[in-house]
C-alpha cells in the first residue's frame, strides 16, 4: 500500500514522530557558561551531533558530528547496543548519548562501536584508541579517564587515549561487568552498571551473571537462512540474572559491596556524589520492601539510612534516592495518601503535589516535576506536568504556561524544555535566576496538523480524558468512536502537549471521535490511584468503558460504533475490550499485545500481579489467552486485529500467536498482521507509515463505514 509522499503518515514515520531536530538531552556546566545537547541536523535527519551553547554570548557551535567522525561511513551497531537502544526506545542515530565530567569539559560518547572524546570549550572531538565494540564511556569526574564496556569487561582509558586496560572481564559468556541487566534498564529506569568515585580514583561496578535467567528463541521467519538469536528473558515467576556490586580502584583491585541479597535482590538504583557516601536502593523480589543503604567504599560494609514498606509496591522515581550538599537524604514517598518530597525526616511537599521526579538538589532547595494532587486536581489541570522549586519555606512553580515541562539545572543556569496545546514540538528556553537570556532553537518539522482536542474528565471517578474531533467536523452528527488509550502503568497519554496528540487527530480527521482515557493505574492522579489495578489489570477496561459513557453525555458519540486501539499495554487492552465488552466495544486493533502476562518479565509483572504460583487467579483474569466466555459461543463477536513485530525481544511474538491460536480454536474472528524485522517500536518509515493506513481500512471495514 502507497501514499503520497507528503501524507501525515509518511512525515510522521520520516521525522520519528516529529521528534527528529529537535534538542535534547542537555547538561548545564557547573558555572553556568554553557550548555551541552544533542541535535540533529534537520527535522528528516536521525543522526545527532553533540552541540555547546555559549549562555554569555549566546551562540552555538558543533563539538562532534557524527559524519565527520565516521567520515561518512555508515553507522556498524553491535547486538549489545541495539539492546541497550531497545531498552530506552531509541530511534535515533549519530550519537544517541554522551557523558562528561564535573567540569563539563570534556565529554565522551560510542559512535559505531568506536571511542570519541570531545573537548567542549574548545568544541574538538577525537577518537580514543579502544577495544570495541564500545557501549556506554563515561569520563571520571575529574576529566582524566574515560571508562566504558567493551565485550562484558570494565575498561578504562586516559583521557589522551594512554593505558587503556580492563578493570574487570567476565569469567564466562554470562557474565559482563558495568551494564545494566534486562529488567534494570527495561523496568527500572537504570541504564547503567557504573559509578565514579566523586575522587576520580575507583568505581562501583555491577556484575550480572544471567546463568539463572531462562534462555529463549527470538527468530525471524522471514529470513530462514539466520539462526535464531538466543536470549535470556525473565518471564514472571522465574530465575533473575544474579546481580553482584564491587567497588574498584583503577589498578583492578576490588571490594565486594555486602547486603542481604537473598532478601533485597534488586538493585535499582546507586548514587554517588561528594556530600556522602554512595547510596544504594535495593528492592525485595516482590517490591513490597526496600533498603537505602550508605556504602562503606574501603571495606564494603552497608549500613541502613531508610527503609521503605507497602502493602502494594513501591515505586521507583528518577533522581532519588540522593543526597543533599549538606548530607541530607533526599527520597519521593508515598505518605499520607500523597506522594511527597522527603528532605532528612520532613516531607516538603503535601496533597498539592503528586511529585514525579527529582530534577536537581542544590543547597538552598531541590528543583523537582510534579502534577497537582488528588485534593488540588481538577478539569483544568488536566494533563499538566510542571518544574518547581521547593524548600522548606515553601513552593514555586517555575514553568508558568499550561503544558508539560522538565528541568536540567545547574547553579544559576535551568534549561526548561515546554511542551503546550497550542505549539508543536517543544521551546527550550535557557534561564539565568529564573529568568529566560536564551532559546535553543528546535529543527524539528512543523506538523501543520493542529490538534482539535478537549482536555476534560470522564465517569465517576473523573477519569482523565482527551476528546479529539475531525478540524472540518462542524456539525452536531454523532461520529463512530475510535478509543485511543495506553491505559496501564508508566503510560499517560493525556497531556497537555501538541504533539503528544498528531496520531489520534489524523485519525479523527478519517471520520472518527478519538477518545484518549487514562483510567486508574496510570501515572499522575495520586498513589492510590495508581495502585488500584493491584492484582487486577482488568479495572483498565473498566474505566474506559465508564469514561466513555459518561463523554458521550457530553459529545456527539455513535455509541453503535465503538472501535478501540492501542500497543503493548494498551494494545493488551483492546484485545479484552473485544473479548470482555462486545456489548460496547464493535472492533479492536491490538498492537504488540500482552496477551498473557506469565511471559511478561519479572519486575513488571510481578509488581502488579505478584508471581504466576502464588496468584495464579490474577493472571487467568487478566490474560487474553485465558479470558473468560473466550471458547463460548456468546455474541456478539467483534473483529479483532493483531499487529506483533517478529523481532520484538520485550513482547514476544508468542503473545499473538498464542492469542490467534486460541482465537482460532474459540472461531471467533480475527486477523493477524506480522511484522518482520520489526522490534517493539516500529523505526522503519515504510512500515510505520502503512501500519496506520492498514488499520484505518480495518477500522472503517469492521465499523461499516463507507468512504465518500
Amino acid at each position: 500500500m502507497t501514499t503520497e509522499p507528503h501524507s501525515f503518515p509518511r512525515r510522521h514515520a520520516r521525522t520519528q514522530r516529529f521528534t527528529l531536530g529537535a534538542p535534547r538531552s542537555f547538561t548545564v556546566a557547573p558555572d553556568g557558561s554553557r550548555v551541552v545537547f544533542l541535535r540533529s541536523g534537520s527535522g528528516t535527519d536521525r543522526a545527532n551531533s553533540l552541540w555547546v551553547l555559549d549562555t554569555e554570548e549566546g551562540g552555538e557551535r558543533v563539538a562532534a558530528d557524527p559524519r565527520a567522525l565516521l567520515g561518512g561511513a555508515s553507522e556498524d551497531l553491535s547486538p549489545e547496543e541495539r539492546a541497550r537502544r531497545e531498552r530506552s526506545r531509541e530511534g535515533g542515530a549519530g550519537i544517541v548519548g554522551y557523558a562528561t565530567d564535573t567540569a563539563v569539559e570534556l565529554a565522551s560518547f560510542a559512535l559505531s562501536g568506536r571511542l570519541f572524546a570531545a573537548e567542549l570549550r574548545a568544541g574538538t572531538a577525537r577518537e580514543l584508541p579502544a577495544p570495541g565494540p564500545v557501549i556506554d564511556p563515561r569520563p571520571s569526574p575529574d576529566g582524566r579517564h574515560v571508562a566504558y564496556v567493551a565485550q562484558g569487561a570494565l575498561r578504562v582509558v586516559g583521557a589522551e587515549g594512554e593505558g587503556d586496560r580492563a578493570l574487570a572481564e567476565p569469567e564466562s559468556e554470562n557474565v559482563s561487568y558495568g551494564l545494566a541487566e534486562f529488567i534494570a534498564a527495561e523496568e527500572m529506569g537504570r541504564s547503567r552498571g557504573f559509578w565514579w568515585a566523586p575522587e576520580s580514583d575507583r568505581l562501583l561496578m555491577a556484575r550480572v551473571d544471567d546463568t539463572p535467567v531462562r534462555r529463549w528463541w527470538i527468530a525471524d521467519p522471514a529470513h530462514p537462512e539466520r539462526e535464531p538469536q538466543r536470549v535470556p528473558y525473565p518471564a514472571a515467576g522465574t530465575g533473575n540474572a544474579e546481580v553482584r556490586l564491587f567497588v574498584i580502584g583503577l589498578d583492578g583491585l576490588r571490594t565486594e559491596v555486602a547486603w542481604d541479597r537473598a532478601r533485597y535482590p534488586y538493585l535499582a538504583h546507586v548514587h554517588w556524589s561528594a556530600a556522602g557516601a554512595p547510596l544504594l536502593l535495593v528492592q525485595a523480589r516482590d517490591q513490597r520492601s526496600q533498603l537505602i543503604l550508605a556504602v562503606d567504599p574501603d571495606t564494603g560494609a552497608t549500613r541502613m539510612v531508610h527503609a521503605d514498606e507497602d502493602r502494594t509496591w513501591l515505586d521507583l522515581f528518577p533522581g532519588v534516592p540522593c543526597w543533599s550538599p549538606s548530607g541530607q537524604l533526599v527520597r519521593i514517598a508515598d505518605e499520607g495518601g500523597a506522594r511527597v518530597l522527603a528532605v532528612g525526616e520532613r516531607p516538603l511537599t503535601g496533597a498539592q503535589l503528586h511529585v514525579r521526579a527529582v530534577l536537581d538538589v542544590s543547597a538552598h532547595d531541590v528543583l523537582v516535576s510534579a502534577s497537582a494532587g488528588a485534593e488540588a486536581a481538577g478539569e483544568a489541570e488536566t494533563g499538566q506536568v510542571h518544574v518547581y522549586r521547593v524548600n522548606e519555606l515553601g513552593v514555586e512553580r517555575v514553568s508558568q504556561e499550561p503544558g508539560v515541562h522538565a528541568a536540567v539545572r545547574a547553579g544559576d543556569v535551568t534549561v526548561l524544555v515546554s511542551a503546550t496545546l497550542n505549539r508543536p514540538g517543544s521551546r527550550v528556553q535557557v534561564l539565568r535566576d529564573g529568568k529566560p537570556t536564551r532559546t535553543v532553537p528546535s529543527y524539528a518539522e512543523d506538523p501543520g496538523m493542529p490538534p482539535r482536542v478537549t482536555l476534560t474528565e470522564g465517569g465517576a471517578r473523573r477519569i482523565p480524558c482527551a476528546v479529539l474531533m475531525p478540524r472540518d467536523y462542524d456539525g452536531d452528527t454523532p461520529l463512530p468512536v475510535l478509543m485511543d488509550p495506553y491505559g496501564g502503568p508508566h503510560g499517560q497519554r493525556v497531556v497537555a502537549a501538541h504533539n503528544a496528540h498528531l496520531t489520534s487527530q489524523w485519525f479523527a480527521d478519517q471520520g472518527f471521535a478519538v477518545v484518549v482515557a487514562d483510567g486508574r493505574g496510570t501515572p499522575g492522579r495520586s498513589p492510590a490511584w495508581e495502585k488500584a489495578i493491584h492484582h487486577d489489570f482488568t479495572l483498565s477496561l473498566d474505566d474506559q468503558v465508564d469514561a466513555l459513557e459518561d463523554l458521550a453525555k457530553r459529545h456527539p458519540l455513535d455509541l453503535s460504533r465503538v472501535a478501540i486501539r492501542g500497543w503493548s499495554y494498551g494494545g493488551w487492552l483492546a484485545g479484552l475490550a473485544v473479548l470482555r465488552r462486545p456489548d460496547v466495544f464493535h472492533a479492536g486493533i491490538a498492537g504488540a499485545p500482552v496477551t498473557d502476562w506469565s511471559l511478561y518479565d519479572t519486575h513488571y509483572t510481578e509488581r502488579y500481579l505478584g508471581t504466576p504460583a502464588e496468584h495464579p487467579q490474577s493472571y487467568a483474569k487478566s490474560s487474553l489467552v485465558t479470558a473468560e466466555g473466550l471458547s463460548s459461543p456468546a455474541e456478539p463477536r467483534r473483529p479483532l486485529m493483531i499487529v506483533h513485530g517478529l523481532a520484538d525481544d520485550n513482547v514476544v511474538v508468542a503473545h499473538a500467536l498464542r492469542l490467534s491460536s486460541a482465537l482460532l480454536a474459540a472461531g471467533r474472528p480475527h486477523e493477524v498482521l506480522p511484522l518482520s524485522g520489526v522490534t517493539h517500536i516500529t523505526p522503519q518509515e515504510q512500515v510505520a507509515e502503512n501500519l496506520l493506513l492498514l488499520q484505518v481500512d480495518f477500522l472503517k471495514r469492521s465499523l461499516g463505514i463507507t468512504t465518500a
